[in-house]
């Protein structure tokens, strides 16, 4: 049977949120040409700090913000470093705080993004990835996708409302991270304070966006409401070795194989939820053909074996169908003479939400494995969240939000496989929502992480009326 998901609407009841809010055409926001130029300038300025982790530079990207920020109208008091050393490095997070005007209508709402990056080797790159380029409408350079396009349309806009003499009816916070990439510590230490710990809700502009086709025709639009859980797992043969003259019959490293190769045939079981359920709808009524057949039986027959093998052609939707468990790395041996004392291997699970979590996932592993001789160990900790729930008012807001440069279009809520700080903010109890019409032809753009990262000029500067609109309705304007 499907596993239902904690906290979540129905099925009927989603679909029909999503319909109520799907033909919503606001206004044009009122986003000057001036005010695109200055935040694509902010962004330019931000890729050239390589954030990467050993390379100590968030906080003094954090000084370029603040000065934008103080520039902007933004009193001291309403900016708040987090400073954290994390192995010795000098890291911070930071919060900006928009106040209510008067007594605030509601509890604060919370807008995420990171100010760090995964390194780059300038080497296999055709430009220098910590410095803008410009080149055929896009816009290259480390970060310019994952995530410091968020952090400078954030900031940008907080900037513009501010100058515009909006007042906000409730609090709204920018919370950036300074260690999103490895470790997500800043963003706990974020959750502490007064500013952002009491948030209804956060929108994350590191979880929204969506597909177009070559000729800009839209495609699909989602919005995060649940990730994965990441877990990775040590597994670890021991032997006490020997000269390579002389084989035993037992060896680390045949140990481990077989252990491997006993992983490879696990098969998680299709287990869905109202979210899951509904992106499972969506690619069916997309993609149709043996993938849409296939879904189409295992939302009827979560065990048929037949789609389940159809699907397993298909990895790139059967991803948010069951767990996934796969070995990543490898290290054996220490000379090549010497029979093996040890043998490791990484093994990263991303595990449903709900679904029994870490520890029964490495049951099912070490089962599955079968050999006492396998120790297994669990790497850093694996944070569990839960899904959020599906809110009609928030859902309506995203929605108007696409509808300004995608009319027409209906937003999907999704479940990511990978991982963001929204994980962090939902076991905490906060509601977070993957927030954004940033729009890619993929896969040519998704190049997070990759070589030759990039983000499309045009997406780019119409994602300033969709923040616009979105801080206004947040903040209380109809």
């Amino acid at each position: 049977m499907p596993i239902p998901c904690k906290n979540l609407l129905g099925g009927a009841v989603l679909a029909a949120t999503l319909a109520g809010t799907m033909f919503a055409t606001p206004t044009q926001a009122a986003v000057s040409d001036q005010d695109r130029d200055e935040a694509r300038e902010l962004l330019e300025q931000l890729i050239g700090y390589r954030t990467a982790k050993g390379q100590g530079q968030v906080p003094a990207m954090i000084d370029v913000l603040v000065a934008q920020l103080r520039a902007g109208g933004f009193a001291a008091e309403d900016i708040v470093r987090v400073p954290l050393e994390i192995e010795g490095e000098q890291t911070s997070g930071l919060i900006v705080r928009y106040p209510a005007a008067g007594i605030p209508a509601g509890p604060p709402v919370a807008f995420l993004a990171h100010m760090d990056v995964v390194d780059a080797i300038a080497g296999n790159w055709n430009t220098d990835p910590f410095s803008a380029t410009e080149k055929d409408g896009y816009l290259y350079g480390r970060g310019a996708q994952d995530n410091k396009f968020g952090v400078a349309l954030l900031v940008s806009t907080f900037i513009d409302l501010k100058q515009s003499g909006f007042a906000p009816t409730r609090d709204l916070v920018l919370a950036f991270s300074g260690d999103e990439e490895t470790g997500m510590l800043t963003t706990r230490e974020i959750l502490k304070h007064p500013y952002v710990r009491d948030a209804e809700y956060a929108l994350n502009s590191d979880a929204g966006g969506g597909s177009i086709a070559k000729d800009g025709t839209p495609l699909a639009f989602s919005m995060q409401a649940a990730e994965k859980t990441f877990a990775t797992f040590r597994l670890h043969a021991r032997n006490p070795g020997g000269h390579s003259s002389v084989p035993r019959p037992d060896n680390a490293i045949y140990e481990l194989a077989h252990a491997l190769v006993a992983l490879q045939g696990l098969q998680f079981p299709v287990q869905f939820n109202p979210i899951t359920r509904s992106m499972a709808e969506d690619v069916i009524a997309r993609e149709g053909g043996e993938v849409g057949a296939a879904l189409t039986t295992l939302l009827e027959d979560p065990a048929n074996a037949q789609a389940i093998a159809v699907m397993q052609r298909h990895p790139q939707y059967a991803n948010m169908l069951w767990t996934t468990c796969v070995a990543t790395m490898l290290e054996a041996g220490h000379a090549e003479n010497a029979l093996p004392q040890d043998a490791i291997a990484t093994v990263n699970c991303r595990i449903l939400p709900d679904t029994g979590g870490v520890e029964h996932v490495q049951q099912v592993l070490a089962d599955t494995i079968d050999n006492d001789a396998i120790g297994m160990t669990l790497g850093r900790e694996a944070v569990e969240s839960p899904a959020s729930p599906i809110r009609e008012d928030v859902t309506a807001i995203l929605q108007a939000g696409v509808a300004l440069n995608y009319p027409g279009i209906t937003l999907q809520p999704s479940m990511s496989s990978g991982g963001t700080e929204g994980r962090e903010y939902r076991r905490a109890g906060i509601p977070v929502y993957g927030a954004g019409s940033l729009a890619l032809v993929r896969p040519d753009d998704s190049r997070a992480h990759g070589i030759n990262e990039r983000i499309p000029l045009a997406s780019f500067y119409r994602e300033m009326d969709y923040w616009n609109y979105i801080m206004r309705r947040v903040g209380g304007e109809e």
